[in-house]
C-alpha cells in the first residue's frame, strides 16, 4: 500500500512563497509520474505541475515562471516551490503518484490547504 503525506500548506499574503512537500511511503522506481494538483471551491481538480521519471516536467500555464516542481528519487519525495503567490492560487493542493511499470498504481495524498490573501 503506497501512501503519500503532504506538508507545507498555510496562509500567505499575495506575493509570498510557500513550499509543499510530499513524502512517499515506498521507493519510487521504474516509469512513473509525480505531480501536484489543486482544487478550488466549485472547481474541478486541475494539474498544477508534474514530473516524469523520464525527466520531463509539465506546468499549468498560470503557474509557469512562479512554481517549480522537484523530485528526489533517493528520498522518495516531490516538492512544489510556489513563489509570487496570488489569491487565485488559493485551493487544496494534492500530491499524486502514478506508476506505470513495473507495477501500476495511482495514489493521492490527503490534500493541504493553501490560502493566499490579497
Amino acid at each position: 500500500q503506497v501512501q503519500l503525506v503532504e506538508s507545507g500548506g498555510g496562509l500567505v499574503q499575495s506575493g509570498g512563497s510557500l513550499r509543499l512537500s510530499c513524502a512517499v511511503s515506498r521507493r519510487i522506481f521504474g516509469q512513473n509520474t509525480m505531480g501536484w494538483y489543486r482544487q478550488a471551491p466549485g472547481n474541478e481538480r486541475e494539474l498544477v505541475a508534474d514530473s516524469d521519471s523520464g525527466g520531463s516536467t509539465n506546468y499549468e500555464d498560470s503557474v509557469k515562471g512562479r512554481f517549480t516542481i522537484s523530485r528526489d528519487n533517493a528520498k522518495n519525495t516531490v516538492d512544489l516551490q510556489m513563489n509570487d503567490l496570488k489569491p487565485e492560487d488559493t485551493a487544496v493542493y494534492y500530491c499524486n503518484v502514478r506508476s506505470r511499470w513495473p507495477i501500476e498504481y495511482d495514489v493521492w495524498g490527503q490534500g493541504t490547504q493553501v490560502t493566499v490573501s490579497s
